[in-house]
C-alpha cells in the first residue's frame, strides 16, 4: 500500500468536509447580508462587518476566518478581510449568470435527506420532491432563474424555428414542472400577448409561484395549477420542460402527453443538464455536483412515482433523444447550451 496516496486521499476528504460546511456558511452570509456589505467596501474587520449588518461580532469573526480558509474572501492581515471583485457577482447578484448561492442552498437542503435516502436505498422506495427540505425548493429556483433571465428569451427561444415569433403574436404556453414559477413569469413578462399555464405537483411550489406572479404583476396572463403533464388539457403552441424531465418517473409518458396537446405548429422546449453520454464523460466537478443532486433529489423523486424510466440527472443527449423518439417526437434538435444546460427543440 502506498501510504502517500492514503494521506493524499485523507486530505482530499478533509477538503470535502470543508466544502460541505462552506455551503451552509454561504447561505448564512447571503441571508445576513455579509457579502452585500463586503462588496466594494474594501478591507473590513469583523467588528466593522458586524456593525454594518447588525450582527454579533464574535460569530462574524469565525465566519470570516472560515470564508478566508475556503477562498471565498481574502484575508489581508491585521484582522481585515475583503471580498474580491470577481466574487461579487457570483455571491450577490441574483440574476447574474454566475450567481452560485442557489446551487449551494439546494445542496444544503439536499443533504438533509441523507437518512431518508439511505433508507430508500435499502427498500427501493423513493422520496418525493415535496418531502425534501425547504432549502431545496427555494435554492433550485435561485439556481436556475439566472439562466432563464439571461438566456431563455434572448437566445434559447430565438434559436427555435418560429417559436419566438409565435409567442410575440400570442399563443398558449404550458410550463411543466414550473416550481416557483421563475421561467413562467419571465416568459409572461417578455411576451404579454401570450397566455401561460404553469403546472407542478408540489402544492407549496404552486402557492409560491402564485405569489411571485402577483408580485410581478402578470396574473392577467399567468395561471398556476397543482397538476402534472399527464393531466394537461387544451392546445398549446409551446410546452416547456425546464430542468425537470429527468425528475419524472415516466418521462416518456410525460412527453407523449405533451405532444398530444401541441397545436399544428407546436413545439416542446426541453432544457436538461448539459451532461455527456457516458459516466466517463461526466467525471468532472460539474458531473460530481449533478450526480450528487441526482442521488439525493432527482432519482429518489422519480422512484417515488411510477418509475417506468428513471433517467437520472446525467442522462445526456443521446439517452434523452431516445426518450423523445419513444414519445413520438421525430425531430430532436440541440438549439443552444450553457455550461450547465443543453436546450433541445422537439417536433412531432
Amino acid at each position: 500500500m502506498d501510504e502517500a496516496k492514503v494521506m493524499e486521499f485523507v486530505f482530499k476528504t478533509v477538503g470535502d468536509v470543508g466544502a460541505v460546511l462552506a455551503g451552509s456558511l454561504v447561505v448564512i452570509g447571503d441571508r445576513l447580508g455579509f457579502y452585500r456589505a463586503l462588496a466594494g467596501a474594501g478591507p473590513l474587520t469583523s467588528a466593522e462587518l458586524a456593525e454594518r449588518t447588525g450582527t454579533a461580532e464574535r460569530h462574524v469573526r469565525e465566519w470570516l476566518a472560515a470564508q478566508a480558509a475556503t477562498g471565498y474572501v481574502s484575508y489581508l492581515g491585521d484582522g481585515r478581510y475583503e471580498l474580491p471583485e470577481e466574487h461579487v457577482a457570483p455571491l450577490t447578484q441574483e440574476t447574474h449568470p454566475a450567481f452560485v448561492v442557489g446551487a449551494l442552498e439546494t445542496a444544503i437542503g439536499a443533504v438533509q435527506a441523507t437518512d431518508r435516502v439511505a433508507e430508500s436505498m435499502r427498500t427501493g422506495a423513493g422520496l418525493s420532491w415535496g418531502d425534501q427540505d425547504h432549502h431545496v425548493h427555494v435554492g433550485c429556483e435561485r439556481f436556475f432563474r439566472p439562466g432563464y433571465v439571461n438566456y431563455l428569451t434572448s437566445a434559447w427561444l430565438p434559436a427555435m424555428d418560429g417559436v419566438a415569433e409565435r409567442l410575440e403574436q400570442g399563443v398558449a404556453v404550458a410550463d411543466i414542472g414550473c416550481g416557483h414559477g421563475a421561467s413562467t413569469i419571465h416568459l409572461a413578462q417578455t411576451y404579454p400577448r401570450s397566455r401561460f399555464l404553469g403546472v407542478d405537483p408540489h402544492a407549496g411550489s404552486v402557492e409560491a409561484a402564485r405569489k411571485h406572479a402577483a408580485d410581478a404583476g402578470v396574473t392577467d396572463r399567468v395561471v398556476f395549477e397543482q397538476s402534472t403533464a399527464k393531466e394537461l388539457g387544451g392546445s398549446y403552441g409551446l410546452i416547456a420542460f425546464f430542468d425537470c424531465l429527468h425528475d419524472l418517473g415516466d418521462p416518456v409518458g410525460a412527453l407523449r402527453a405533451a405532444g398530444e396537446h401541441l397545436d399544428a405548429d407546436g413545439a416542446v422546449l426541453l432544457v436538461e443538464p448539459n451532461a455527456g453520454d457516458s459516466v466517463t464523460d461526466n467525471l468532472n466537478p460539474v458531473g460530481a455536483a449533478y450526480y450528487g443532486f441526482s442521488t439525493l433529489l432527482c432519482t429518489p423523486n422519480a422512484l417515488s412515482q411510477e418509475a417506468a424510466t428513471v433517467l437520472g440527472t446525467q442522462a445526456g443527449q443521446a439517452r434523452t433523444t431516445e426518450v423523445a423518439h419513444e414519445a413520438g417526437f421525430r425531430r430532436v434538435r440541440r438549439v443552444a447550451e450553457t455550461p450547465f444546460n443543453m436546450v433541445l427543440e422537439l417536433r412531432r
